[in-house]
């Protein structure tokens, strides 16, 4: 009898540690959105925990040159999975893609010759992740790759209310930073092996950085090169015979240290 009814205990605590285990696991929710930036209509993708209750920090993920493509979209469904609500977004309209780098430069160029442009994008990005009853208003921050990289540092020189940013190999030749103006934690995951980046360019980033008493952290993943954080880098590389390559335990890293900078500002 007793052996029965141990049995029957130890089934009970199987059971509710199966239903708590599930309880935790994340249900991640990710959906296509439209939304308009100067009438002009965006296609971006929002993702969260379905299972996750409660008001939570949004994310904006800002692409590569390429545009809002899967590896963007990849990227905020791993930040739902740690919790916050994350969305893609769509810098150039109508979910366009460059197919080569000549295209994709096209694209991103004006970005770079107005920064307000830019600006204009993520308003209407924020703009339409807090029509979601998940996101917390007052807790935001935004990360890029590539270009994206280089538009989020935009984004915080120029005094946009986030939290913090996160460039993952960004150009760094962005706006100068004014003292006074810049709101937002800086976080630079850089490539040690970036030939797309000058010693003068990084160096000119720095400084200005210094000179106006903005707090920043940079790291740097030693044999990284551009691009380093997507697994497709290396074929892309190949493809379009660019000095690209993915490296895994940069991309590991760097992941790790922007968990670790948003737990410092959230």
């Amino acid at each position: 009898m007793k052996r029965t009814a141990t049995f029957f205990v130890t089934l009970s605590l199987l059971a509710m540690s199966s239903a708590a285990v599930a309880q935790k696991t994340p249900s991640i929710k990710g959906e296509e959105v439209t939304y308009l930036s100067d009438g002009t209509p965006m296609k971006g993708y929002v993702a969260f925990d379905e299972k996750q209750t409660g008001k939570r920090p949004a994310i904006l993920v800002i692409p590569e040159w390429w545009g809002n493509n899967d590896y963007t979209r990849m990227r905020a469904r791993m930040l739902a999975e740690l919790g916050y609500i994350a969305i893609a977004v769509d810098m150039y309209g109508n979910g366009k893609i460059g197919s080569n780098p000549k295209e994709a430069g096209e694209l991103a160029t004006p970005f770079y010759q107005q920064p307000s442009l830019g600006q204009k994008r993520f308003e209407a990005a924020i703009n339409k992740i807090k029509e979601y009853p998940q996101t917390d208003s007052l807790k935001m921050a935004a990360i890029g790759y590539c270009f994206g990289g280089s538009m989020v540092l935009n984004a915080a020189k120029i005094g946009m209310d986030f939290k913090g940013v996160v460039s993952f190999h960004g150009g760094l030749a962005t706006v100068p930073a004014t003292a006074g103006t810049t709101k937002a934690k800086i976080l630079v995951c850089h490539g040690g092996a970036d030939n797309f980046i000058s010693p003068e360019e990084l160096q000119a980033f720095r400084q200005n950085l210094d000179d106006m008493n903005v707090p920043y952290i940079f790291k740097v993943y030693e044999g990284a090169t551009h691009a380093f954080s997507n697994p497709a880098a290396t074929e892309t590389g190949k493809k379009f015979n660019m000095p690209i390559t993915y490296n895994e335990a940069a991309d590991k890293q760097s992941w790790e240290d922007m968990k670790a900078f948003f737990k410092t500002i959230f």
